[in-house]
């Protein structure tokens, strides 16, 4: 099928075939633009991760040269909030801040899926407008004197190629459009381990370790109250 056959059906189209086309053009770019973000970005949380299991001290500079080796990534900004934040906030304004901080990035992590998302629903109905127009063509033959019915068949099949593109198009945006949001939430869940990291190790909490701080508080609450109340029998 060359150049000119395309013109063909696309003009007999209405011109939905050059939509479609459009459409196809803007779904590619946006997925190789979020599968190269998204890969950057979860490997950054990756790198991030492991970062910090070698940090021996959590300090304002060792938290800045962090952000500034994850400059320009999600991670980057949460270590920017950490070394603001590092020996002068509460765990729970380190946890604020830092969820803050994640909210903000969030829409850089999930922009523009929903034009892909409008495309996937959009095409084949631009496709099938395409060829309902294609077969308004068609049949005009008939109101011609002297065409042949079985000329009708001819301009059907061409008709038919319209749903067929925007059904292309929408197979081709719903498989990266799932593939994407997967990632989407894979990143999302790092930044959310991130933070949780951050926090505990600029509290002074080390993992797995806070039910043990909670029970030896516990277990001082009642050190104190057994005494208070065997003091106040006594006296």
């Amino acid at each position: 099928m060359n150049l000119a056959n395309l013109t063909h059906l696309a003009n007999d189209s209405g011109g939905v075939l050059y939509f479609i086309v459009l459409m196809l053009f803007v779904a590619l770019t946006i997925i190789i633009e979020r599968l190269a973000f998204l890969y950057r970005a979860s490997g950054s949380s990756r790198a991030a991760l492991a970062r910090i299991d070698t940090l021996e001290a959590f300090d304002t500079a060792r938290l800045s040269g962090c952000a500034d080796e994850f400059a320009g990534q999600p991670v980057g900004s949460l270590f920017s909030t950490a070394a603001r934040l590092a020996g002068r906030a509460s765990r729970e304004e380190i946890d604020a801040a830092l969820e803050e901080t994640i909210m903000r990035e969030a829409p850089r992590v999930d922009r523009f899926l929903w034009v892909l998302d409008t495309i996937v629903t959009l095409a084949p109905l631009m496709g099938l407008f395409g060829t309902i127009v294609g077969m308004f063509n068609a049949f005009q033959v008939l109101s011609n004197p002297g065409n042949a019915p079985t000329q009708i068949t001819g301009g059907v099949a061409e008709a038919l190629v319209a749903t067929a593109s925007g059904l292309f198009v929408a197979m081709l945006g719903l498989v990266f459009f799932n593939g994407l949001s997967n990632r989407v939430r894979l990143v999302v869940h790092q930044l959310e381990t991130l933070k949780s990291s951050l926090s505990n190790r600029l509290c002074h909490v080390p993992q797995g370790q806070h039910g043990q701080h909670e029970s030896h508080a516990a277990a001082r609450e009642a050190t104190r109250s057994v005494a208070g109340k065997l003091a106040s029998q006594a006296a």
